[in-house]
């Protein structure tokens, strides 16, 4: 049994070059319009517990497909069946009546999505907690600001027992630990074997919570399949594209934020014997890239990364503890440590390269500080294309 299936799926737009010509092909029953379309020959299908990531540039018809899918607008040609409920998050505000307040739109949406009024008031503290908007709450929405909107909103939708959840890009607003919260909650969905669909600009967090990726452009769709394989296919795209430092920035959705739970204080690259290396005159001995790290949180069990970048900023190869299996902490506030990944060698051809070191919290999804180091030249080197970095970690307290 699929929870969606999609087939020959197509929309359309009519486009009019005056306000008074929509009302003039009424009257006079001759066309004075042209059609714009948004997607064409979109199939597609997804089963029970399955979750699906679109991605895409702006503009290629992401947010529209979602729409559709939600039941909010229709479908110019094909067919959409969904079977199980529906809770969307989409554009801003959507469902919410600016005049009620939070506490009035938690009934309207929920109502809106079938939940029965008894149902509403059982969840209502859920949802209100889970927002963190109780001095808020009979307030009118129109004075929150957006993060309290996505917050409310995510709240709901993921609150209603949905067997189908439709995201499109609920983690690019909202503060860090709000972020945090959504994931966890995302991660079980999976667990529970939900289905639900997630857009966003962020690879990281769709290579996370994605088993299959459809990548769209101008409408159709590229390429669609395994996660990993799609959108590295869509990262090669955009890396030719030229567009590389924008795509870094939206792949990884990293902000700037005062409630960091760690910072890296230094990042630097040493031989063995611990002096610093400008650059690589022979790549063949070890090296050792190092991050001192101070923590301002109780509790936490934070992943490293490190990463070689070409000067363009298009990733070689990188390494991160959570996918090393390594783990370590927990750490408290005000503890400072340095960190380590010891390669034997490094196999780069002849150039000049980018150095990046990373923390993220448990999950390896929001990433709390990053430094660049470079360019740093290698002088002498036969490496080839992607490396694959092969190294040990090591903490030093």
């Amino acid at each position: 049994m699929f929870r969606v299936n999609v087939q020959n799926v197509g929309k359309e737009y009519r486009l009019y070059a005056k306000p008074h010509d929509r009302l003039w092909e009424a009257l006079f029953r001759k066309p004075k319009h042209s059609l714009f379309k948004v997607l064409s020959d979109i199939s597609f299908n997804i089963g029970l517990g399955q979750s699906l990531g679109i991605i895409g540039d702006n503009g290629a018809g992401k947010s529209t497909l979602l729409k559709l899918l939600a039941g909010t607008i229709y479908p110019t040609t094909g067919n959409i069946e969904v079977n199980g409920r529906v809770a969307a998050l989409l554009e801003l505000g959507a469902g919410f009546h600016p005049e009620f307040t939070g506490r009035q739109n938690i009934h309207l949406n929920a109502s809106l999505l079938g939940i029965s009024n008894e149902e509403i008031k059982e969840k209502e503290h859920e949802i209100i907690e889970f927002a963190e908007l109780e001095q808020f709450i009979d307030q009118p929405v129109r004075t929150y600001s957006s993060g309290m909107y996505v917050r409310l909103a995510f709240s709901i939708a993921t609150t209603v027992d949905p067997e189908i959840l439709i995201i499109d890009e609920a983690l690019a607003v909202g503060d860090m630990a709000f972020q945090k919260k959504c994931i966890t909650r995302m991660n079980l969905f999976k667990e529970q074997g939900r289905t639900m669909l997630f857009c966003s600009h962020s690879m990281y967090h769709v290579q996370e919570l994605c088993d299959q990726v459809i990548w769209l452009e101008n409408g159709r769709i590229k390429k669609a399949g395994k996660c990993d394989e799609v959108v590295g296919f869509y990262e090669d795209f955009s890396n030719q594209k030229k567009n590389v430092v924008e795509n870094v920035n939206k792949s990884h959705v990293i902000k700037e934020s005062q409630e960091k739970d760690c910072r890296i204080i230094s990042f630097s690259m040493k031989s063995m014997d611990g002096s610093h290396i400008e650059a690589l005159t022979n790549p063949k001995l070890p090296i050792v890239m190092e991050m001192k790290i101070e923590v301002m949180a109780d509790n936490i069990n934070p992943n490293f990364g490190f990463a070689i970048m070409s000067e363009e900023e298009e990733i070689l190869g990188a390494s991160l503890t959570n996918y090393d299996g390594i783990s370590f902490g927990p750490y408290f506030t005000g503890q400072t440590f340095v960190v380590r990944y010891i390669l034997d060698f490094l196999p780069l051809r002849v150039g000049t390269f980018m150095l990046l070191g990373a923390v993220s919290d448990d999950t390896g999804l929001l990433w709390y500080d990053w430094k660049y180091i470079g360019p740093v030249a290698v002088t002498i080197g036969k490496g080839v294309g992607r490396v694959s970095l092969k190294g040990s970690w090591e903490i030093v307290e």
